[in-house]
């Protein structure tokens, strides 16, 4: 019952040309755009609504427009001399001099957004001039801090459709956060359960490894036969053959792609530790065992004894150094969720937040958390509302009170400081020495080169009153790579200054990478999972970066904020 359907194919604004001529539906497109562009950039509004009209009108015209006289073309709805040399000039060249000229002067992520529907030019434009966004990942973190709700024509409640607008986008595309697809995944995973209950059915990939970003859902199925059999029960959309024996392809319903695969019951541990295991990792374990010694297992436990190895955990089959660490029975106890004592790095009403201190603070508590390691903004973020040094001492005077109605639980006094172009603070000293805390973070000037970006890090980190660095590259997974450093100089750094290094737990972030997290634990350094919370719901984040941390071979003892509070009082105490 195979099918042979296949994937959506994405449009392409960038379409090159082809030897086949464009459709008319291609040849729409193009004025479409050309229209969003112009009304983005201001232009004659009578001029946008030609091209507005053409493209309604000849991505339903019927007659190939390749098949037309320039003649032809020019006598239909819409379309007068201008628009129909246009049109010949997509036919002739597969492109057109003016939209080029609008596409040349626009951010490509600018452009993307233009594809998001309900999101308009007015609107991008909006948060491009007022915000500086550029790419969709920048515009759905700006939505996720609660940065939109002060620009003209944005509220709370579009600000609110917007992010679903945006995580919906998100999702359409080829490659996917861990965080984005893990409820549906899961969901998945149930299902198949549910209707094979008999039959062993395991994650396997990278997903079952936790990887930070994902390109499809993984599942094993230890039963020959049952993509056609999950495929007839209504569990899986029809299925087509994968190029690997016994796989499957197709898509969830969101069209997150799916490869099932699938074996004996009795090969089925052996199936899952090769499937699961990166191709780095399986090659060290076949340096010294080849496949043969341990196929045909039933279960995973068996292939690890047959290899005289401890359990290793998924998350670790990445590198190398795992293996070679389970051979020497020095595998580290990974930290987990429960471990995480404080809540560090997080945003209120105060600078860009979307809630109250009192409600942050509350909401820590309840959620069992021992303590709330507050970062609002610093002065010069005044894209986010930052704190003037009254501000500042006001907050403080808050905190103190609170401190004393909600004891046990305490709020540590802190501030995400912004790191400026020469490296320095922004506050004077005497404001400096008033924090408990002070994350130092980089958000702005993203383009510097490796040596200028390297060494205005490490300035930060030798500052004396630096307890932290925030989000080392500020990247933006899958959106914003970041910008260039040497980690090794930046890690070397911090353990020389006694600095820790936050793994940011916004799934959209999770920087420090988790593959520089053995370098830092090698350098005593330790690390703090922080959710860069700004709201409530936020803290909830803390979970990837848990799953990120344990990438890297993460315990307890070397994450900050597994401390108790007396311990993360002590830790962050300087000099």
């Amino acid at each position: 019952m195979w099918s042979s359907s296949g994937a959506k194919r994405p449009w392409n604004w960038k379409s090159s040309f082809k030897s086949t001529p464009m459709t008319n539906k291609e040849i729409a497109q193009h004025f479409r755009q050309l229209g969003q562009l112009m009304e983005l950039h201001g232009e004659n509004p009578f001029k946008i609504r030609s091209y507005q009209s053409a493209y309604r009108n000849l991505r339903a015209y019927e007659q190939p427009l390749s098949e037309l006289s320039p003649e032809e073309i020019g006598s239909i709805k819409g379309v007068g001399k201008a628009i129909s040399g246009k049109i010949q000039e997509l036919l002739d060249a597969g492109q057109m001099a003016t939209l080029e000229k609008y596409r040349a002067k626009t951010p490509e992520g600018i452009q993307e957004m233009l594809n998001i529907k309900g999101f308009g030019p007015k609107k991008i434009m909006a948060v491009w001039e007022g915000l500086g966004v550029e790419s969709v990942g920048e515009l759905l973190y700006a939505v996720n801090e609660n940065r939109l709700v002060e620009l003209k024509g944005f509220g709370a409640k579009t600000q609110e459709e917007l992010r679903k607008k945006l995580e919906y986008y998100q999702k359409s595309k080829n490659r996917f956060h861990y965080a984005a697809i893990e409820a549906e995944a899961e969901q998945l995973l149930a299902a198949v359960q549910k209707v094979l209950p008999e039959v062993p059915v395991d994650y396997c990939g990278a997903i079952r490894r936790k990887a930070v970003v994902i390109d499809e859902i993984e599942i094993l199925v230890g039963q020959e036969g049952a993509a056609e059999v999950l495929a007839d029960l209504g569990v899986l959309k029809e299925v087509s053959p994968e190029g690997a024996a016994h796989a499957a392809k197709t898509t969830t319903e969101a069209e997150v792609p799916v490869k099932l695969h699938t074996c004996p019951a009795d090969d089925f541990g052996t199936q899952l530790f090769t499937l699961t295991a990166s191709d780095t990792f399986l090659e060290a374990v076949t340096a010294k065992a080849p496949a043969a010694d341990w196929a045909g297992q039933a279960g995973e436990p068996a292939v690890f004894n047959i290899l005289k190895l401890p359990f290793i955990a998924p998350e670790l089959r990445e590198q190398a150094w795992a293996l070679e660490r389970a051979r020497s029975n020095d595998l580290p106890e990974l930290i987990t969720e429960a471990d995480i004592k404080g809540v560090v790095h997080a945003h209120t009403t105060y600078s860009d937040g979307a809630h109250t201190l009192r409600e942050m603070a509350e909401y820590a508590k309840a959620r069992g958390f021992q303590y709330l390691g507050l970062t609002d903004h610093s002065k010069s973020a005044f894209y986010a509302n930052g704190l003037k040094p009254e501000r500042v001492f006001e907050q403080m005077e808050e905190v103190d009170a609170l401190n004393q109605e909600l004891a046990p639980f305490r709020i540590f006094k802190g501030i995400e400081s912004d790191i400026l172009n020469d490296g320095s603070m922004d506050y004077e000293e005497d404001v400096l020495r008033a924090f408990d805390f002070i994350i130092a973070s980089v958000h702005s000037n993203l383009r510097m080169d490796e040596d200028k970006a390297t060494q205005r890090l490490i300035t930060a980190i030798e500052n004396p009153y630096t307890t932290m660095l925030g989000h080392p590259t500020g990247r933006l997974l899958l959106s914003r790579p970041g910008y260039p450093i040497d980690h090794q100089k930046v890690l070397d750094a911090c353990a020389a200054n006694g600095v820790s290094v936050e793994i940011n737990a916004n799934p959209y972030r999770l920087d420090l990478d988790w593959t520089w997290v053995p370098y830092a634990l090698e350098k005593g350094i330790l690390l703090s999972i922080n959710p860069d919370a700004h709201s409530t719901s936020g803290m909830h984040d803390i979970r990837y970066g848990v799953l990120a941390g344990r990438k890297g071979g993460l315990t307890a003892a070397e994450c900050m904020n597994a401390l108790d509070t007396e311990g993360f009082a002590a830790a962050i105490r300087k000099g």
